[in-house]
């Protein structure tokens, strides 16, 4: 034992070294928090941790999140050390043609998730972990390393709560108490038995050490792995810039790289010689069967009676259960509205690929992203409006490339009755603002389990807009919805404009319709179910068509919704868009009472196109 204590001992040397060596070279960076986990960090990548150094996708390796990802020199150092990467890679951190970036992402192939916005890596562990134990039911552990200033994010707690609820023994937890946050002391300063006590009202096992001593180090680690039926959470008490005088639990030291010349020399002279002659073993994981689930998307057709009502929510439950069928990779996880969003009718037919995230948002959103990046399709609903309680974590699955599906249900003023704060009226905005995610707005049963199946066919982002009220359907069993398509559903050679909308607001397009038919007036009826991508060629031959006049009208606000995806796609045209959008603050009514209240409705509708046409 007293040989692998030295040999860890040099490895955390090493680290530090390189932390420090990289971050001067770059003029910036973290390198105190790298130094005050860096004897954890070897003890977790050369001992405790299972893995194929020349595989970072193999099934059963276990799992290193770096939840605090400002200390992204140390992850890189370690797989420097580790043999992974050439120790002369770690000088190229912060560079713009680097893989080695400011904090981790997966540009480098042994990152899968994003970190840097703290507070999310254990909710992305907690989805790993549910991957390992319930759906591949392999060995593998999931390590998460945090900074003691994040656990003052209330995403953390949602995880923590989680993990317990699901007995995630397989999931190892780190605080890393230096004491130190960005401007000030942390909440706790160094009082470890206050993480501990916090860790086990949630039903956690904890272990607080000293984070600079193997002796605790070790032993610590030894017992999570002996977990059965609890997570585990070690509170390590360590020193920021721990082997620098001058840095050690010092102030204002917090994301500066130390500079060339006198400071650096200091430095690197107390940490002691860099040893890269130390022979490494890491443990394999045991080989596991590779045979990848077929990812099938092609699912029983749509089978509803041509004159019943359903709700496009009620179209996304049934997709989603016949995906599930169809498809063993798709999982699906809601946040206890799952009556509402009708992810109910999945949990019914698969029981043991639906997670229940109750009502914690962050957490949804984050365990969903862990689920992704084990190979699964997860599915994550809640009501549109709650979503952008988990923005952050959106954003972050964008960086993190997930192939995730987010599903918001009760979108716009027509849910009624329930009032302003469950009215999703930013959601479309907030999707389109996300790189490369696809926005869909199904406006019937039919097209919403279709657009499910495409949903999950596409890899990357996608996010599926759905309805509460009861409407008609519209479309044949037969008929087919494709990313960045739409259907012109009512057209005439003498149209004298074009209304473009999507979900409730095309029923009420298509009321409008009827009613100027009788005037004499003939329009076109676009459904813009895809609205990012947008079709654009489609808009633009509808616009020369009738008269350079678009109409738009939606159930969201005007900023950044479907009106605006149509105006960016015609901006470059000589095409006038005129939009209908809710403004204001909405407030309780029926359905029909609050379309007319802001202006959205079928006869609103009407009214525009005679002003515009008159």
């Amino acid at each position: 034992m007293e040989t692998v204590k030295n040999f860890l001992k040099q490895k955390a040397t090493n680290l530090r070294i390189h932390s420090i060596l990289s971050t001067s070279e770059a003029g910036s960076g973290h390198p105190t928090t790298c130094l005050s986990a860096a004897d954890i960090v070897s003890a977790l990548f050369f001992h405790a941790m299972r893995y194929d150094c020349s595989d970072p996708q193999n099934p059963n390796n276990d799992r290193f999140i770096l939840s605090k990802g400002h200390a992204a020199p140390l992850l890189y150092a370690a797989y420097a050390e580790a043999g992974i990467i050439p120790t002369d890679k770690l000088c190229t951190l912060r560079q713009i043609d680097s893989i080695l970036e400011g904090h981790p992402t997966p540009r480098f192939a042994w990152t899968e998730v994003a970190t840097g916005s703290l507070g999310q890596g254990l909710s992305l562990g907690l989805g790993m972990a549910l991957n390992g134990k319930y759906l591949d039911e392999s060995d593998y552990r999931v390590y998460v390393l945090l900074g003691d200033g994040e656990t003052a994010e209330g995403g953390v707690w949602e995880a923590a709560a989680l993990a317990s609820h699901y007995k995630l023994n397989n999931l190892i937890g780190i605080v890393d108490v230096n004491a130190l946050g960005q401007s000030q002391r942390t909440m706790y300063a160094f009082d470890i038995d206050t993480y501990c006590q916090r860790f086990e009202a949630f039903g956690w096992q904890t272990v607080g050490i000293d984070g600079h001593d193997f002796e605790e180090i070790l032993p610590a680690l030894a017992q999570a792995k002996a977990s059965t039926d609890k997570p585990t959470m070690i509170v390590a008490k360590t020193f920021k810039g721990k082997g620098v005088s001058f840095l050690e639990d010092a102030d204002n030291w917090h994301g500066k790289a130390l500079a060339k010349g006198e400071e650096l020399d200091k430095a690197l002279a107390e940490l002691g010689p860099l040893n890269l002659d130390v022979p490494v073993q890491i443990e394999s994981p045991p080989a596991v069967d590779t045979n990848a689930n077929l990812s099938k998307t092609e699912c029983e057709p749509p089978d509803y009676p041509p004159d019943e009502d359903v709700a496009t929510r009620g179209g996304y439950g049934v997709g989603l259960a016949k995906l599930g069928s169809a498809n063993p990779n798709v999982v699906a996880l809601d946040g206890d509205t799952k009556n509402s969003t009708y992810a109910e009718q999945f949990m019914e037919l698969h029981p043991n690929r639906y997670f229940e995230m109750f009502i914690a948002e962050q957490n949804l959103v984050g365990a969903g992203i862990g689920l992704a990046k084990r190979g699964k399709i997860p599915f994550v609903s809640t009501f549109a409006a709650f979503l952008s309680r988990a923005y952050d974590q959106i954003r972050m699955s964008a960086i993190s490339q997930a192939n995730i599906k987010y599903a918001g249900s009760h979108c716009g003023v027509s849910i009624g009755e329930d009032g302003p704060s469950q009215m999703g009226l930013e959601d479309i905005a907030m999707f389109r603002a996300i790189p490369e995610a696809v926005v869909l707005y199904p406006s019937d049963a039919v097209s919403a389990e279709r657009l499910v199946a495409e949903a999950a066919a596409h890899n990357g982002i996608v996010y599926l807009r759905t309805s509460r009220p009861q409407t008609p359907i519209l479309y044949d069993a037969d008929e087919r919805f494709y990313i960045s398509g739409c259907k012109v559903i009512r057209q005439d050679s003498a149209d004298k404009a074009t209304v473009v909308a999507a979900g409730v607001t095309l029923h009420e397009a298509l009321k409008a319709h009827e009613t100027l038919a009788a005037e004499g007036i003939a329009i076109r009826i676009i459904d813009l179910y895809s609205i990012k991508p947008v079709d654009t060629e489609a808009l633009m031959a509808a616009a020369a068509e009738t008269n350079n006049t678009l109409i738009t009208v939606e159930d969201h606000y005007p900023e950044g919704g479907l009106g605006d995806a149509v105006l960016e796609a015609v901006a470059t045209e000589d095409v006038h868009v005129h939009k209908l959008a809710v403004t204001g603050i909405p407030r309780s009514g029926k359905p029909e009472e609050l379309l007319e209240h802001h202006g959205i409705s079928a006869s609103a509708i009407v009214q525009k196109v005679r002003d515009v046409i008159a």
